[in-house]
Order: C-alpha cells, then sequence, then structure tokens
C-alpha cells in the first residue's frame, strides 16, 4: 500500500489528471466511488433494515446519488434526503438523474432506531464550519445514536487539518478513494472517521507520482529501505556510538532510559555522559552501557576527539540552562565528516534551555557540515521555541510541523497521539499506530534514544525519526494496558524482528 497523502486541492488535482488521461471521465470517476461505497455498505451491513443517505449539492452528494441507487438496486430499503439540487450540467446532476429514488429535503431528516446512514454531503472539501439542516442533521443522528458510514470524510472534518468544523458526523465507517487525507489521521478527524477504507477508483499511480506529493502516513513502507540490517562482519563501533548527557544525582533516569533504548534499537555502543556528582548512581544501574563523566564543555570536546560517538541525546532529565545550550552547540559544531559526529537528537529540557536563544540553535543547526539535528517536542515545548507557529489558528498541525522544520533547519517530531515529523526539505509524516498507553512519564525519554541509536547505524534523520515514532507506539500497542516507560525498550524486541526479517526476504 502507498504512503502518500494528499490534501483536498492535490485529490481535486489528481482527479482532473484522470480525467485528462482516461478512459474514465469525471462521471465514471464517480460513479466508481459510489459503487465503491454501495460494496462496502452492502458487505458490512448485509441486514440493515433501511439506510439513508444524505446527499449535498456538489461532487461528495454526486457520489451519494450512485450509492443510493446500488444499495436500492440491491433490494435495500434507502431513504434519500438532499440538502438542494445538483448545479446544471455537472456531474452531480447526472448521477442524480440516474438515481430514481424520491428526494426529501434534508431539513425534514428521521430516521428510525437501528437504521443505517452514508453521510455523502460534504467530504473532505469542505471549508467552513457545518451549518444549517446539515448540523441539524449532526444532531439528530448523534441523538438517536445511529452508525454512519461516510464518503470520503465525515461532513464537518477539514480534510487538510483534521479540526471539527463547527460539528461532524462521528463515523464507525469512512470509505475514502486513491489516497487518504492529513484529516483522515490529525486529530480530532482521526477519531471522527472509525474504519478507513482505501477503495481504488482507477486514479493510477502514475498521476498521483506526478503530484510529487510532499505529505506520507509514517508506515515501514515509507522508510524500510534504509532501515538499519547488521553485515556479517559487523562490530560494535560499525553499528554506531550514541552518547546521551545525564542529568544530576536526583535526575538520572531519563538518561538511562534513553541510553536503553539507543541499545534496544541497534546502536553497538552507548554510553552514558554523567556529571561526576552523578557518577555512582548510574554506575549502580548500568551493566552493558558505558558510563564517562562529562562536567564541562572540554569534557564534551574530549568525548567527541576521543571516543567519536556517532549520535547524541540531551535533554531527558538534563535540567534548563547555559550548561544545556553550551552542550548543544558544542556537539552542532562538530563536522560530520571523516567520522564525524552525525546527528543530535534534542528533547525535553535541551528544547526549553533555547525558548530564549532559538535563533542560536537554529543557526548552529543550518551549517552545511553540521550534524543533524532531531527536535522531539510535545505541545508545550513546540510553543515555547517556536511561539508564532503554535499560536497561529489557520495552520494545521501538519502545516506547523513543516514550518517549524524549515525555520530550524532540524527535523521536528512534534509529539502526540497524533505525531508529525517534518524535514527542512518540505517532507513530512503523520503517524497514525499511536496508542494511549504511551501518556506515561519517560515514553518520550525512549523516544529520543531510539532516534539516536538509528540514526548511529546511519539512517537518514527523517528516515530515522519515522521509524523511531513508529516503532515507539507499535511496541506500546502491542504491550498495551499497565505499560510504562521501563517496558518499552523490552517490548521493542518483537517489532524489531519483525521489521528485520522483512528487509532479508
Amino acid at each position: 500500500m502507498r504512503n502518500e497523502l494528499l490534501s483536498p486541492a492535490e485529490m481535486a488535482k489528481a482527479d482532473r489528471l484522470a480525467i485528462a488521461a482516461g478512459p474514465l471521465d469525471g462521471y465514471g470517476l464517480m460513479r466508481r466511488a459510489g459503487e465503491a461505497v454501495a460494496a462496502v455498505v452492502l458487505a458490512r451491513y448485509p441486514t440493515s433494515a433501511r439506510v439513508h443517505v444524505m446527499c449535498g449539492p456538489g461532487n461528495n452528494g454526486g457520489d451519494g446519488y450512485v450509492v443510493a441507487r446500488r444499495l436500492a438496486e440491491a433490494g435495500v430499503s434507502v431513504a434519500l434526503w438532499v440538502t438542494s439540487e445538483p448545479r446544471a450540467g455537472s456531474d452531480a446532476a447526472l448521477a442524480a438523474a440516474e438515481c430514481r429514488i424520491e428526494r426529501r429535503p434534508l431539513s425534514a431528516f428521521q430516521a428510525e432506531p437501528g437504521s443505517l446512514v452514508v453521510d455523502a454531503l460534504y467530504g473532505a472539501g469542505l471549508s467552513k464550519p457545518l451549518s444549517g439542516d446539515a448540523a441539524k442533521a449532526v444532531q439528530a443522528v448523534t441523538e438517536l445514536n445511529l452508525p454512519v458510514v461516510a464518503v470520503d470524510l465525515p461532513s464537518g472534518v477539514s480534510g487538510n487539518s483534521g479540526e471539527v468544523l463547527g460539528s461532524a458526523f462521528r463515523a464507525i465507517l469512512t470509505v475514502t478513494f486513491a489516497r487518504k487525507k492529513p484529516g483522515h489521521l490529525l486529530l480530532p478527524g482521526r477519531e471522527r472517521c472509525g474504519e478507513i477504507v482505501l477503495a481504488d477508483i482507477g486514479i493510477r499511480d502514475e498521476i498521483i507520482d506526478e503530484l510529487a506529493p510532499r505529505a506520507f502516513e509514517n508506515r515501514p513502507g515509507l522508510w524500510i529501505a534504509s532501515f538499519p540490517v547488521p553485515a556479517v562482519d559487523a562490530h560494535k563501533y560499525k553499528r554506531g556510538h550514541t552518547s546521551v548527557f545525564s542529568g544530576g544525582p536526583s535526575a538520572t533516569g531519563a538518561a538511562r532510559l534513553s541510553a536503553l533504548a539507543a541499545a534496544r534499537s541497534g546502536a553497538g555502543a552507548v554510553t552514558v555522559l554523567s556529571p561526576a556528582n552523578a557518577m555512582q548512581v548510574n554506575a549502580a544501574h548500568l551493566t552493558s552501557i558505558m558510563l564517562r563523566k562529562v562536567d564541562a564543555i572540554e569534557d564534551v570536546h574530549d568525548v567527541i576527539g576521543d571516543r567519536r560517538p556517532s549520535t547524541f541525546v540531551l535533554g531527558p532529565g538534563f535540567g534548563i540552562g547555559d550548561k544545556a545550550r553550551d552542550f548543544t552547540l558544542a556537539v552542532l559544531a562538530g563536522k560530520r565528516q571523516d567520522g564525524g559526529v552525525e546527528g543530535l537528537v534534542l528533547d525535553a529540557d535541551g528544547i526549553t534551555s533555547f525558548r530564549n536563544a532559538a535563533t542560536t540553535l537554529f543557526e548552529a543547526a543550518g551549517r552545511p557540515d553540521a550534524p543533524a539535528l532531531v527536535m522531539t517536542p510535545h505541545e508545550g515545548e513546540f510553543g515555547r521555541l517556536f511561539p508564532d507557529i503554535a499560536g497561529d489558528k489557520a495552520l494545521s498541525k501538519l502545516a506547523k510541523t513543516r514550518a517549524a522544520a524549515e525555520r530550524s533547519n532540524a527535523v521536528i517530531v512534534y509529539k502526540g497521539a497524533d505525531s508529525v515529523i517534518a524535514s527542512p526539505d518540505g517532507r513530512a509524516a503523520v503517524n497514525s499506530n499511536g496508542a494511549p498507553w504511551l501518556a506515561t512519564a519517560g515514553s518520550g525519554d525512549v523516544l529520543a534514544g531510539i532516534i539516536a541509536g538509528l540514526l548511529a547505524q546511519g539512517m537518514p534523520a527523517f528516515e530515522a525519526a519515522c521509524a523511531g515514532v513508529w516503532i515507539h507506539a507499535e511496541a506500546g500497542s502491542r504491550f498495551g494496558p499497565g505499560l510504562i516507560a521501563e517496558d518499552l525498550p523490552l517490548a521493542m524486541v518483537p517489532v524489531l524482528r519483525q521489521l528485520m526479517e522483512s528487509t532479508v526476504r
């Protein structure tokens, strides 16, 4: 399955290109879309006594007329509710003309308990709040607790942002076409879609390629080609060396979680860089993870020169202030050439330390030979580093993450149940396998370590970040209730094994 996400505007362009390429015209695509939805309804709800199909005036409504006709031809009792007649001469008007079912005004909508609703009002193209009869229909369906099958996207959900525009249907199943839209994956839209079925209506992959999409659903197909597989003759330093900066004696656990995650993700060697007063605390808890004293900036330079780590993690439990900024800039001052530092994952306190010095950080990351910078902010940290972007209500989470990545010269992982990963070059991915079990202290520290471990093994920064987010979420989802951060590194093992097996077949 392909991973591209298409905005509503890109999807409209794909329709136009497909029509120009033939053999299907616009009505042909509409008929295929409606037939696909009808087939899903018949397969999933064969015993439904009555189906209420709601049609808007545009192409989404045209799909609905096809659905209604096909269901009626299959012997289903269908009630057809419309907002207004389609524009004369449009594909939707052709679909309406072929549908001989009595049309009733949506303003008079009523339904029997236990019936099914097909929402073909507005789909992904809606750009203003749902209002009037459509909003009243949403309220009526919600009060009756009727199951809803949405055509393309539940009406009231933005295809670009996933935002609920006024009110929106809560579908049990959504049938969309060719490719998903960002609104299918971004919250709260994702919760409104229910199960998503992707139907093939004849828009070929070559048409999608012509659009050159830059947004993707974060699944293994996006990054598996660069997933690291150890060579037969590999030794530990060939598999990369990750160093994790530790906080003081009362804040060492976060760094150890990151270090263990880096090791589990495949880094051949991992070192915790500890202040002198925390050495004994860290030593008491580390076995396969190495330990080195780092108190001053000179110590950081010595580590880079002597041990030549591939990647660093800075932030988990580290503390906020000058030391975090100085150590970060020292790592970013390294050069990637000739076995130098490949990357830095900046998380938590590391991000917050630059809230009043963001430009300094972004300039350091923008040097042509600087190590790759990956930042993993949650919503609060994102707002501290990018207050204007975070406060722009016109931007979706996807657009915000892209804007932050471009400004900062870094790969940004904007964490959440719908984590978005973006690269300075405009590529972005929306994660869709997140689980509520990951909302636990220390979970983000583990994610930082996974990404650093993959970076250390040679994965490019964007792909490493995407893979890290997916692996982290998949491990949490499979573990389920009762998960705490300490469980995650071991929970990664079956996920990594499956990925590894898929690369060597």
